[in-house]
């Protein structure tokens, strides 16, 4: 599933404009303000000096003409008073979605029924440790994912993508899918059977399960009669030798700094199965909150694993 992110995938950009606002900012803060309170007191004793000697000759002024005068030539210039009124904003927004939370769109259905189209999530970028942006390079550790995490990652075949699904493993794991059930480290998961889950965008069912997985229970959904992998989707990728395929399904062993990534919609989602191992240079961070979905108001503020 490729995510879209709400204020579009601008890290690149807010950066840019964080460095040159602030820059606008701190030089008008530290030289031109001075620049122009100097100029205004230039002007200003000129303006009493002109008007002192009006005044001896008898001449009435205007009281207000004074504080006009002086507001008038401390008053920042329209694109610098713009640009620090931005600068706080743009570097607040930048601080946020870089280091504690980003926003994100879903626009498929491959993580369903968990997620849905139209679904506005938020992503917590230091639960998997803290990254520079832009160059998204660890600097502090603090947790590693876990199995059944929802995970927002970039896509291995295509870095500019951002992608969601769920760990189901994690490095060191082997991991077997067959007939649409896994088995993690020969210890195979438990499946409770659920009322049949209809899909909105094909207007379809699909059998409904939940799946414990290290104990986070979440439901996935399958189509029968669907294998459970389309062997000619399957491209080459970074340490392919760590599987083999057949009609049934595969298994792979999860190579050291890696995670094994799949979609709730099982037979709706292209992911590790297809494209390979997630490196953890590529996580974006853990997905936890529905914080709006438009087309429908019962799932705000809903919470899930």
């Amino acid at each position: 599933m490729t995510l879209q992110l709400i204020l579009g995938n601008f890290a690149l950009v807010l950066f840019v404009l964080t460095i040159v606002t602030g820059i606008i900012w701190f030089l008008d803060r530290f030289y031109l303000r001075k620049q122009r309170r100097s100029k205004a007191a230039v002007a200003l004793a000129e303006f009493d000096t002109r008007n002192a000697k009006l005044s001896a000759e008898g001449i009435k002024l205007e009281g207000s003409g004074r504080s006009a005068l002086e507001a008038n030539l401390l008053r920042q210039p329209t694109w610098v008073e713009y640009s620090g009124n931005f600068f706080l904003v743009i570097a607040l927004v930048f601080f946020l979605r870089s280091f504690l939370y980003e926003p994100f769109k879903i626009p498929s259905s491959s993580m369903a029924p968990t997620l849905l189209v139209g679904d506005l999530i938020l992503v917590n970028k230091f639960t998997y440790g803290i990254r520079l942006p832009i160059i998204n390079k660890k600097i502090i550790d603090i947790h590693n994912p876990q199995r059944g995490d929802v995970m927002v990652f970039k896509c291995p075949k295509d870095m500019s993508l951002d992608y969601i699904k769920r760990v189901v493993a994690v490095p060191g794991d082997k991991i077997t899918y067959k007939n649409k059930r896994l088995t993690i480290n020969g210890e195979a998961l438990f499946y409770t059977p659920l009322p049949d889950y209809l899909n909105e965008d094909s207007l379809d069912y699909s059998q409904q399960f939940i799946e414990n997985m290290s104990d986070v229970q979440h439901t996935i959904t399958v189509r029968s009669g669907r294998p459970s992998i389309a062997l000619e989707g399957v491209m080459d990728f970074l340490n392919k030798d760590n599987c083999s395929y057949n009609t049934e399904g595969f298994t792979c062993t999860v190579p050291a700094g890696n995670y094994f990534m799949m979609g709730d919609n099982r037979d709706n989602s292209e992911d590790s199965r297809y494209w390979g191992f997630v490196p953890d240079k590529n996580i974006v961070g853990k997905a936890f909150l529905i914080w709006m979905n438009l087309g429908n108001f019962k799932r705000i503020g809903t919470f899930f694993k």
